[in-house]
Protein backbone atom coordinates (compact mmCIF):
# COMPACT_ATOMS: atom_id res chain seq x y z
CA UNK A 1 0.00 0.00 0.00
CA UNK A 2 1.01 3.78 -0.32
CA UNK A 3 2.02 5.47 2.52
CA UNK A 4 -0.13 8.36 3.21
CA UNK A 5 -3.14 7.46 1.48
CA UNK A 6 -5.44 5.87 4.11
CA UNK A 7 -7.27 7.67 6.73
CA UNK A 8 -6.29 6.86 10.42
CA UNK A 9 -8.77 4.12 11.64
CA UNK A 10 -9.02 3.84 15.24
CA UNK A 11 -11.00 3.49 18.54
CA UNK A 12 -13.54 5.76 19.49
CA UNK A 13 -16.49 5.72 22.27
CA UNK A 14 -20.04 5.94 20.52
CA UNK A 15 -22.96 7.43 22.76
CA UNK A 16 -26.68 6.87 22.00
CA UNK A 17 -29.37 9.14 22.86
CA UNK A 18 -30.59 6.87 25.46
CA UNK A 19 -27.21 7.12 27.09
CA UNK A 20 -26.11 3.50 26.24
CA UNK A 21 -21.79 3.67 25.08
CA UNK A 22 -20.27 1.44 23.16
CA UNK A 23 -16.16 1.63 21.60
CA UNK A 24 -15.65 1.03 17.87
CA UNK A 25 -13.56 1.47 15.01
CA UNK A 26 -13.38 4.88 13.13
CA UNK A 27 -12.17 7.64 10.93
CA UNK A 28 -13.72 10.11 13.12
CA UNK A 29 -11.74 12.52 15.33
CA UNK A 30 -8.88 10.95 17.03
CA UNK A 31 -8.23 7.68 19.68
CA UNK A 32 -10.43 7.65 22.02
CA UNK A 33 -12.42 10.70 21.21
CA UNK A 34 -16.48 10.68 21.78
CA UNK A 35 -18.74 10.70 19.00
CA UNK A 36 -22.52 11.51 20.57
CA UNK A 37 -25.76 10.87 18.82
CA UNK A 38 -28.74 13.54 18.40
CA UNK A 39 -30.31 10.63 16.53
CA UNK A 40 -30.07 6.88 16.31
CA UNK A 41 -31.70 3.60 15.18
CA UNK A 42 -33.63 3.26 18.94
CA UNK A 43 -35.31 6.84 18.71
CA UNK A 44 -35.51 7.44 14.70
CA UNK A 45 -38.86 7.09 13.65
CA UNK A 46 -38.03 5.34 10.74
CA UNK A 47 -36.55 2.63 12.73
CA UNK A 48 -39.07 2.15 15.18
CA UNK A 49 -42.43 2.75 13.62
CA UNK A 50 -43.45 5.92 15.24
CA UNK A 51 -46.55 7.55 14.05
CA UNK A 52 -45.86 9.87 11.04
CA UNK A 53 -48.16 12.39 9.73
CA UNK A 54 -48.53 14.10 6.60
CA UNK A 55 -48.11 17.67 6.76
CA UNK A 56 -50.05 19.31 3.78
CA UNK A 57 -47.70 22.14 2.67
CA UNK A 58 -48.76 24.41 -0.05
CA UNK A 59 -51.86 22.26 -0.38
CA UNK A 60 -50.42 19.59 -3.06
CA UNK A 61 -52.32 16.84 -0.94
CA UNK A 62 -55.24 18.69 -1.17
CA UNK A 63 -55.04 19.64 -4.32
CA UNK A 64 -54.07 16.12 -5.06
CA UNK A 65 -57.61 14.98 -2.96
CA UNK A 66 -59.85 17.43 -5.31
CA UNK A 67 -58.63 16.10 -8.74
CA UNK A 68 -58.35 13.04 -8.09
CA UNK A 69 -60.69 12.00 -4.94
CA UNK A 70 -63.94 10.77 -7.25
CA UNK A 71 -61.33 8.22 -8.62
CA UNK A 72 -62.79 4.51 -7.58
CA UNK A 73 -60.97 1.43 -8.41
CA UNK A 74 -63.34 -1.13 -6.49
CA UNK A 75 -64.94 -3.93 -8.78
CA UNK A 76 -68.49 -2.87 -9.39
Amino acid sequence: MKPDTHPDYHLIKVVMTDGTEYMTRSTYGKEGDTLTLDIDARTHPAWTGGSQTLLDRGGRVSRFANKFGGLSFAKK
